[in-house]
Parts: structure tokens; C-alpha cells; sequence
């Protein structure tokens, strides 16, 4: 079953090493002996399970085996590397580098040299790039070529040193952390502004969603919707709530699109891990409207098989006459992660959704598109064109039949670390997105505020 839902840019977007360990492992990988030969076959064994669990998404209960494999045995490095990739997993990157460090140290000679890519990826979160590129080309030294190339050793390299040249540009970043308890411990995303700026509509993970579930996969609550309005007074957002009609089901739920006058939108619905009465086969698109009592209505889904199928479809946004919509879907997944499609509206049905051109869509990951009211921009997150780490956020022209090479935003916008559902709003000189905000050894989706002031639109050739 498919339990994806929209938060995919937040994914850590690595692969792992599935060799297996064996239960006669030579003695000369323990510094210390007196592990039993029993508690030794045993924790293995917990190794085993901790990685198919880790596999499987469900990485609360791989850091648990990891964990219990440690007790067993404390003279092995193996628990301890898993245990850092599983708080890499987490994006609790300084947890990842130190775990990452104690299996080296643990026994350097034997440990699994993936864990140079650990560090690499830890410092690179973290924004030390000079130590990320140097765990980086200890990960090109000790792994095959071909693991290499799978891990995008090189492309990372490539990343920090568009990161450092950014940084020594002098340019500063135009980000700000929105105040208020509109930002939790929990993942909070997708800010969509409303009535001038005084209303702001988001999604978050926390645990009030309605409900209460927990995705069986990566074992977080469930996406709601929710809603807050600013206070003059206190300069913070307030009146944080999900009690928001009847928009909310028990699964996934995210806003996407809100039309100018705020009385039609569209949103992400994957209803699939649920006891709903009528589930969805994915993450598909719906569309709802503000009655005149005042209300939001029940979500209806698009009904149009080249737009919902049953992979994932989600992100959608949409030029102001409404008759234009650009989405994201993982359909093309055996060549590609995920891609931005376009669908246009024939009367009052919608057409063929295609995907758009290859100048933006790329074997990597596309996501979070937001298109200008008049159709000339798209703005988007992408991982697959050179940026600083992760998802950066890039814009591009619409050249009729095709699209402009894109351009990053730059330091004044991007991160080390993904940076997704970018909105433009010329009007209130000012943009809002998500973004990793690391406090100490962890860290979590949070929204932000961008200065748009001085934006001007690239010159595209």
C-alpha cells in the first residue's frame, strides 16, 4: 500500500547498504572479547531486524533493535552506525554525526565505510562543508564506483561547493522564523496567506491531528490542516486551530492552492491508511469551496483519471482564471522520482495532464510548484538541479511551449537543507516557504517569512 503523502520534499532522499551480517564474524572485529558468543549472534541478529524495519520506513522501531543490539553487545560498531543512520533519518543531524563518530571510533578498521557518507551528510545539514567535503572524498577513496555514483557522492561535493561560492558571495539570507506557536517540535509546512496577509492557513503533523493516527509507515501523526490569524497586538500569529469545517479527514490533508478572492481551493487528501468510507488509492487532489454559510465544503475529488491515479499526486497550484493547474506526481517513478505535470481546463473539465518540459523536470525530485496568477513563472523545489544541499528553490519562465533553463534563488532563500513550499506575493512584498529549523541536536520542519522588497525577476535566455 502506498501511505506517501505531501511532505515527500522533507524526504532524506538516500540509499542504504543491504549487506548482510553473518553470524561468524571474525573475533578480531570486537577490541574486547568477553561478549559472549550467544549475546554476540543475538545482537546480530537484532541488527537484521533493526535494518528491515529501517527499510520498510519504520525507523522508531529499527532506532529500538539498534538500540537493544547495543545492550547485547557494546564492543560492536555496527549498533552505533545504525543508530546514527536512523537519527540521520530523523534529521536529528547532530545526534547522526556523533553516532557516526563513536562507530569509527568503535573499531576503524572494520566499521562499514557508508559511515564516511553519514558524516558527509551530517556536516553538510549542518553546514560545515569543508568537513562534509572531506568525508565525502573518504567516501569516494574506501566505496566501489558504482555504490559511489548510487549515493550521488560526487553531485553532493558539487553541492557544497555551490554552497561555499554563495556564501562568500556576501549575500545574506531574507528568511525569517514565523513567531507564535504556529511553529512547534512537530513538522510544520505548505504557509498559504490569506485576506491580506492576516490569515494564514498550513499544514503540521502534530499530535491533535484529527484522529490522532500515526502513519504506520515513517510512524508520525497524520497531516491536518490548520488555520491562524495575526495579532496586531503581539506581532505573533494566534487563534491556531484545525477545527476547520469539515475540511480535515483522519488521513493526510494539506491546503495547496487558495484562489485570490479566497472563496476556492485545492488540496492534497490521502485517506488510504484509514477506515474512511471512501479511500483514496494515493495521495490525489481535491477541490473545495467557501459557501455562502460562510463555511468551507466537504473535499470533492478531481474526477479525471490522467490527474489522480493511484500513485501520488499532490502540491497542486493554479494560474488565477483557473484554468490552468500544475501538480506534482510520482507516475513516472521507475525513471524518475517525482515531476511536475501541467493540466489545462476544457470548458469545465479538466484535459490530459502531461508533464512538463525536461529543462525543469529531471531524474531527481520536483516538487512544490507555485505558479504566478498571470502563468509567466513557476517556482519550485528541486533537488535535481545543482543547489546548495537537498531541495532548493528555483524559478523558471513559461516560453510558451517550453520552459526556461531554471535559476536558484540564492543564499537569500536556499539553504543547506530542503527548502520547499515557496509563494510569492508581490502585493505584500514578501514570500513564504518551509525550512528546516536546527535548535541543538535535532531539528524540524518550520515556515518562514521571506523579504521580497528588492525581488526582481531573473533575465532567462
Amino acid at each position: 500500500m502506498n501511505f506517501r503523502f505531501l511532505l515527500l520534499i522533507i524526504l532524506p532522499f538516500l540509499s542504504f547498504s543491504l549487506k548482510a551480517s553473518v553470524l561468524t564474524e571474525d573475533t578480531k572485529s570486537y577490541p574486547d572479547t568477553s561478549t559472549s558468543i550467544v549475546d554476540r549472534s543475538a545482537a546480530i541478529l537484532m541488527i537484521e531486524e533493526g535494518k528491515r524495519l529501517f527499510f520498510e520506513g519504520k525507523v522508531r522501531d529499527a532506532l529500538t533493535q539498534f538500540r537493544a543490539s547495543g545492550l547485547k553487545d557494546p564492543n560492536s560498531w555496527r549498533p552505533i552506525y545504525w543508530v546514527g543512520e536512523c537519527h540521520y533519518s530523523m534529521h536529528n543531524f547532530g545526534f547522526a554525526l556523533k553516532y557516526g563518530h563513536d562507530a569509527i571510533k568503535h573499531n576503524s578498521v572494520d566499521v562499514d565505510k557508508e559511515v564516511y557518507m553519514l558524516l558527509g551528510n551530517s556536516y553538510h545539514h549542518l553546514g560545515d562543508l569543508d568537513s562534509a567535503i572531506l568525508n565525502y572524498r573518504l567516501a569516494l577513496t574506501y566505496l566501489t564506483p558504482g555504490r559511489s555514483k548510487e549515493l550521488n557522492v560526487s553531485w553532493k561535493i558539487d553541492q557544497c561547493n555551490f554552497a561555499k561560492n554563495l556564501i562568500s558571495s556576501g549575500q545574506k539570507s531574507k528568511k525569517t522564523h514565523m513567531d507564535g506557536d504556529i511553529n512547534t517540535g512537530f513538522n510544520e509546512y505548505a504557509p498559504i496567506l490569506s485576506h491580506d496577509g492576516k490569515i494564514i492557513y498550513f499544514t503540521s503533523r502534530r499530535n491533535n491531528t484529527k484522529g490522532s493516527r500515526m502513519n504506520p509507515d515513517d510512524q508520525e501523526y497524520f497531516e491536518d490542516i490548520y488555520r491562524a490569524v495575526w495579532n496586531e497586538a503581539s506581532e505573533k500569529w494566534d487563534s491556531i486551530t484545525n477545527e476547520v469545517d469539515r475540511i480535515n479527514t483522519d488521513g493526510f490533508d494539506s491546503f495547496s492552492h487558495l484562489s485570490a478572492d479566497g472563496l476556492s481551493a485545492l488540496m492534497t487528501v490521502n485517506t488510504e491508511a484509514t477506515d474512511h468510507k471512501k479511500r483514496t488509492k494515493g495521495s490525489d487532489i481535491f477541490e473545495i469551496v467557501f459557501t455562502n454559510k460562510g463555511k468551507w465544503s466537504t473535499p470533492k475529488s478531481i474526477v479525471n483519471q490522467t490527474i489522480n491515479t493511484g500513485y501520488f499526486e499532490g502540491s497542486p497550484t493554479m494560474t488565477a482564471d483557473g484554468n490552468t493547474m500544475y501538480f506534482v506526481s510520482d507516475r513516472n517513478g521507475t525513471k524518475k522520482m517525482t515531476d511536475i505535470y501541467v493540466v489545462h481546463k476544457n470548458g469545465k473539465t479538466w484535459g490530459e495532464a502531461v508533464a512538463i518540459s525536461d529543462s525543469v523536470n529531471t531524474v531527481g525530485n520536483e516538487t512544490t510548484p507555485y505558479i504566478t496568477p498571470d502563468g509567466k513563472y513557476l517556482f519550485f523545489s528541486s533537488d535535481g538541479h545543482l543547489g546548495m544541499g537537498g531541495l532548493d528553490v528555483f524559478v523558471s519562465e513559461n516560453l510558451g511551449n517550453n520552459w526556461s533553463a531554471p535559476k536558484n534563488l540564492g543564499i537569500t532563500v536556499n539553504s543547506v537543507n530542503n527548502d520547499t513550499h515557496f509563494k510569492y506575493y508581490p502585493e505584500l512584498q514578501k514570500a513564504v516557504m518551509s525550512g528546516f529549523e536546527i535548535v541543538g541536536q535535532k531539528s524540524s520542519i518550520d515556515m518562514y517569512e521571506v523579504d521580497m522588497t528588492e525581488y526582481v525577476f531573473p533575465v532567462f535566455f
